[in-house]
């Protein structure tokens, strides 16, 4: 038997990742996003939901650029951080221990800790009640070299990345099978 629950998102859990922004004018923030994902692969898309009065959405509404930075473990304690404090009262990035890295293709930094970086251009805001989509087309990311194999397959795993769910961060733990493998033939 099942108990009936008011309307909600139960989708978890949920990628939790960092997201650098700029103004243009020498402004940086970090936020946390939990309300991210995957919206198209051609072209390459991300979406981000962002609340507009946190500090961030109006640097993105002006730039109209994001990175999305995967986070880790290492970095959980980090992403905890940027997503309780504002940039409005702090330097996030010196206060999270983190550090600036140069993105290829847009103005905002990328951070250096994070195994990957996303950047993005925005191609639409959606206003959806309390927060804002922003689609982002993927212009650029970035690896450490690092989390490739000898084979230069990249090995997300490797990195210990962490998810979101219900107000608590988790490793994603162990791996339990590869695409297809319902189906394959046992040898």
């Amino acid at each position: 038997m099942k108990t009936e629950m008011k309307p909600g998102n139960m989708l978890y859990p949920l990628p939790v990742v960092l997201v650098s922004v700029h103004d243009g004018q020498g402004h940086d923030n970090l936020l946390t996003i939990g309300w991210a994902g995957t919206v198209c692969s051609d072209p390459p898309m991300v979406s981000i939901s962002v609340r507009k009065e946190r500090y961030s959405y109006d640097m993105i509404e002006k730039t109209k650029e994001f990175v999305v930075n995967v986070t880790t473990e290492e970095t959980a304690f980090a992403t905890d951080l940027c997503g309780v404090k504002s940039g409005r009262d702090m330097d996030k990035w010196k206060a999270a221990g983190l550090t600036r890295g140069k993105a290829v293709k847009v103005g905002a930094p990328v951070v250096a800790e994070c195994p990957v970086n996303i950047e993005c251009r925005v191609t639409q805001a959606l206003e959806l009640g309390t927060h804002v989509m922003f689609l982002g087309e993927v212009v650029a990311v970035q690896a450490g070299k690092e989390w490739f194999d000898e084979n230069g397959r990249f090995m997300l795993e490797k990195t210990r990345p962490i998810a979101y769910c219900h107000g608590e961060y988790y490793g994603l733990g162990k791996k339990l099978g590869t695409y297809g493998y319902s189906v394959r033939k046992k040898k």
